[in-house]
């Protein structure tokens, strides 16, 4: 089925990299500069929408408030997922790497978990497992055993700098660099990004800005190390290798990797009627997606409602979206997200340039700490509005 991504505003602007800040973005009726003086990311100078989609909600549905705070479901969901990886590693530890029975095993079943485990780790960095925020970190860092490679401690801080920082250039780390975008605008390229968009999910923060090394960050990787040598001891190294292979899967060419271009890439072309200046409008620059993936992926899917009320733990979004539905009903979303990976690769209109960036605005968070992080935290949650918990 299709995506359905309907905007009435500019897709492909490019920004002059010494242009003052301005309310609208500029249009192509101006006087054209030099190639040399764009980029072709879509630049706005408007604030994020979620903060005050989030305000507008809140006034309107003052209930929505109830609806936040830790979901215990999620700690059995994940329990249970870890012990089916860690089942399925053993019983394949016989295996060669490169059988069809190790392979299907990955893709379906191990691809799957990982993808579940990596939003497992998301909905746990906004503190929806525990009301103890040591809790939600040690337990992230349990749900972290069967991606094989510790990552659950530097997610956080990002993640929460990506609510806080939306589109903010240096400091949204989920944003594709300018060198990403100019080296990947192909078929084939993006067909490579989207294959290994995992690794450029983990290196790209590195480049953008770096954490300090914490206390959390030495007991996840001193963690990560001794579940994986335990693992090769008794186990053996395909055991280790099907973890680490489902990982990559994750977020690879997989049904379930479609969330991470669905969540923010801009896929609508630019109308011809929004070449009149009066008629632009703000640029989307979160799409939701309501299909049945959700069932398996924490309803990641539903993005905006996510990125209004993080506060709000996965199995109540679809009531936020059923509270708030006049709020949600005309924003532009996916049907499909192995749809959303074939369009990106082949529409040779849309590709990694095709995000929306904001020049300044936002904060780091983490940078200093762990109370500088509960503090993001809490922004990021709304918790800094009256009445959100």
């Amino acid at each position: 089925m299709p995506s359905t991504v309907a905007t009435t505003t500019v897709a492909s602007q490019r920004r002059p990299k010494s242009a003052p800040l301005a309310t609208t973005i500029s249009t192509e009726s101006e006087t054209p500069a030099r190639d040399d003086d764009y980029d072709r990311f879509l630049w706005t100078y408007t604030e994020e929408p979620h903060r005050t989609r989030r305000q507008a909600i809140i006034k309107a549905h003052p209930e929505v408030t109830k609806l936040c705070g830790p979901e215990p479901l999620t700690k059995y969901v994940v329990i249970a997922v870890v012990a089916l990886q860690i089942a399925c590693a053993v019983l394949l530890r016989n295996s060669s790497f490169f059988s069809w029975q190790f392979f299907l095993t990955a893709y379906i079943i191990g691809a799957t978990a990982n993808s579940n485990l990596f939003l497992a780790i998301h909905e746990i960095s906004h503190n929806l497992a525990f009301k103890s925020g040591l809790a939600n970190r040690l337990f992230a860092i349990f749900a972290n055993l069967p991606i094989g490679i510790p990552y659950s401690a530097s997610f956080r801080p990002y993640h929460l700098t990506h609510h806080k920082s939306l589109g903010v250039d240096g400091l949204d780390a989920d944003l594709p660099t300018a060198l990403e975008a100019f080296f990947f605008d192909s078929v084939l390229g993006k067909a490579f990004f989207c294959t290994f968009q995992l690794i450029f999910y983990a290196i790209r923060p590195m480049f953008v800005y770096r954490l300090p090394i914490t206390r959390i960050h030495l007991v996840n990787i001193a963690a990560q190390v001794l579940f994986d040598y335990i693992l090769v001891k008794y186990a053996g190294g395909r055991a280790l290798g099907y973890l680490i292979w489902s990982s990559f899967l994750a977020g690879s060419l997989h049904p379930c990797a479609g969330h991470f271009i669905a969540e923010h890439y801009v896929f609508e072309k630019l109308p011809a009627a929004a070449k009149n200046p009066a008629n632009l409008a703000p640029v989307p620059e979160t799409f939701s997606y309501y299909g049945p993936l959700n069932i398996l992926t924490y309803n990641v899917g539903l993005h905006n409602e996510h990125h209004d009320f993080p506060a709000i733990p996965w199995t109540r979004l679809p009531k936020l979206h059923q509270m708030a539905k006049e709020f949600y009903a005309d924003l532009p979303c996916h049907r499909s997200w192995t749809y959303v990976l074939w369009q990106f690769i082949w529409d040779k209109e849309v590709g990694l340039w095709c995000r929306v960036k904001r020049a300044e605005g936002g904060r780091k968070v983490g940078g200093n700490g762990w109370r500088e992080e509960e503090l993001g935290a809490n922004e990021a949650h709304g918790k800094s509005i009256p009445g959100v918990i």
